[in-house]
């Protein structure tokens, strides 16, 4: 079983070095005036250039090849010719499949200058992802995950989206376990090495209802509050747990410099 996983987390390195790589190269382009259709592009052909396919791009008739996600949409959000305007927080959202196995991230970014309660929520989600990661190691439930994080951001007044989740992820795009956000304690299924999934908090400045438009696609919160969401795809180890997509460049969070 072992020499099954790692041969497995090998692949998974590969594909989640390159899905990180594509947003540590999109930070340069992703200022005020710049479309997120024009991000999508160079996104693509990044992806292309390095051996890579997008896997979002026609996944269940999905037409483009990132997801991103401004301001008040939770996840799902479609490029577009909207421009990027100083104030606004936008998600991009990767997905690169490489020897058929797929690295999944994603990361907020700060659209010039942003408010307060944007910078707040923003640190705040990245924060709660940062503590559901580290508790993990083989014998932890995965209603652990979701009780670190959704403890950490409402008693900061925010809230945790229910209707999208981490998965597993492989050779498969979306496999179980589904990764709730929220939970109790000592509940759900225990975790066993060798395992990768994604942890990928919504969190929502107001209430954590949301809807998905008539696109099909994109979700927004239902009261039109901020929302902000990090993500990376893991590996179960022994005794711990493997980032997969961790940025070369060291970055984390905004501002990236």
């Amino acid at each position: 079983m072992k020499n099954n996983y790692l041969e497995k987390f090998e692949k998974m390195r590969i594909a989640g070095k390159l899905a990180s790589q594509t947003l540590d190269m999109l930070t340069d382009f992703i200022k005020p005036g710049i479309s997120t259709n024009e991000i999508d592009k160079i996104g693509y052909e990044f992806i292309r250039d390095n051996g890579g396919y997008s896997a979002p791009l026609y996944y269940r008739g999905y037409k483009k090849s990132l997801c991103t996600s401004l301001n008040h949409v939770v996840c799902h959000g479609i490029p577009s010719e909207r421009t990027l305007n100083e104030g606004d927080a936008l998600n991009v959202d990767v997905t690169a499949i490489i020897n058929d196995y797929y690295g999944d991230t994603s990361r907020m970014f700060e659209i010039g200058k942003v408010s307060v309660k944007t910078k707040n929520l923003i640190n705040a989600t990245y924060e709660s992802m940062i503590k559901g990661i580290q508790i993990l190691k083989p014998g932890i439930k995965l209603g652990d995950i979701g009780y670190e994080i959704q403890s950490y951001v409402e008693e900061k007044g925010f809230s945790v989206v229910r209707d999208f989740c981490g998965h597993g992820i492989s050779n498969t795009f979306h496999e179980p376990p589904n990764i709730l956000h929220y939970g109790k304690k000592n509940t759900g299924q225990e975790l066993i090495p060798g395992m990768t999934f994604t942890i990928e908090p919504m969190i929502n400045f107001g209430k954590y209802n949301v809807k998905v438009l008539n696109d099909g696609w994109t979700a927004v919160t239902r009261d039109k509050s901020l929302s902000a969401q990090f993500e990376h795809t893991i590996g179960i180890t022994e005794n711990g747990y493997e980032i997969f997509t961790e940025s070369d460049k060291g970055y984390t969070k905004p501002p990236y410099n």
